[in-house]
């Protein structure tokens, strides 16, 4: 009877502000297995690379690619990680008879048919595996990226927003390697809103404007998704907090086109909130 080989796939780094999106694709051999498969992301890095190893000697066969900054940012971080995906299972020495992905959505053109599988990451062992050779692939890309950018702390965050990389934006701005269609980078490129007040501020009041725009631009997202009835005091509560934190910003005359900036995008997010419940 012949086995059916079953391709895994999966994506490591469609939520980061800067670098490539990465995805591997991994076929298991039934009679070489490998012990203590999981979800990537809640394995230690040490132990996602003694998996990896084991799954490069084991498996049937396995491939690993990624699509570029560039092309996340032409082609939007959707499409860039379903071109990634299809990268890996096409670069396969082995074709599969069927792609398993992990997630809602299948890529296009992939050489087999494929099912897509929610959670797929944590529920089916070849997906454990692309999805761990996805993740040791971009973390090692990201540590060499640090050696290139030092100031922004790709080798702890790898890119991800987190308050370390936001206080490295704020300080310098976006490198070439960050994401430009990802709104906390690409304020920085709409010279007429942004920039060129953001540059000539003080470094402690600049780092803190930036902040203060993110997490204004958060708000009024999240209001533009939410369907609760109470929005609109939350909303509310919301914006009054983020208005104390900070009120350092809102004190400096130099932060005030960012102030006007933050206050004008609350306010229509709130208009729209009001216009939904009417």
């Amino acid at each position: 009877m012949q086995t059916v080989l079953v391709c895994g796939v999966d994506e490591a780094g469609r939520g980061p502000l800067a670098g490539p999106v990465y995805a591997a694709a991994v076929i298991l051999d039934p009679a070489r297995r490998v012990n203590g498969l999981a979800d990537s992301k809640l394995l230690s890095a040490e132990r996602r690379e003694i998996l990896a190893a084991r799954i490069k000697e084991r498996a049937i066969a396995w491939a690993v690619a990624f699509a570029t900054v560039e092309e996340i940012d032409r082609i939007n971080i959707f499409h860039a990680s379903m071109l990634a995906m299809r990268r890996a299972v096409q670069a396969l020495r082995v074709t599969p008879h069927e792609a398993w992905i992990d997630g809602n959505a299948c890529p296009p053109q992939l050489g087999c048919p494929a099912k897509a599988f929610v959670d797929g990451d944590a529920r089916h062992k070849p997906i454990s595996a692309a999805s761990i050779l996805a993740k040791t692939a971009r973390d090692a890309e990201m540590a060499a990226l640090h050696l290139r950018y030092p100031q922004y702390g790709f080798d702890n965050h790898k890119g991800y927003g987190t308050p370390e990389h936001l206080e490295a934006l704020g300080r310098t701005g976006p490198c070439e390697i960050h994401r430009r269609s990802f709104y906390a980078v690409g304020v920085f490129f709409q010279q007429d809103l942004f920039a060129a007040s953001w540059s000539a501020m003080a470094q402690a009041v600049r780092v803190r404007s930036y902040r203060m725009y993110c997490d204004a631009v958060k708000l009024s997202t999240g209001a533009a998704l939410a369907r609760e009835r109470a929005t609109l005091a939350k909303f509310d509560t919301q914006r009054n907090r983020l208005r104390r934190e900070y009120a350092d910003v809102r004190a400096a005359p130099e932060a005030s086109p960012h102030v006007d900036l933050v206050d004008e995008m609350l306010s229509k997010a709130r208009q729209g909130l009001r216009g939904r419940r009417a």
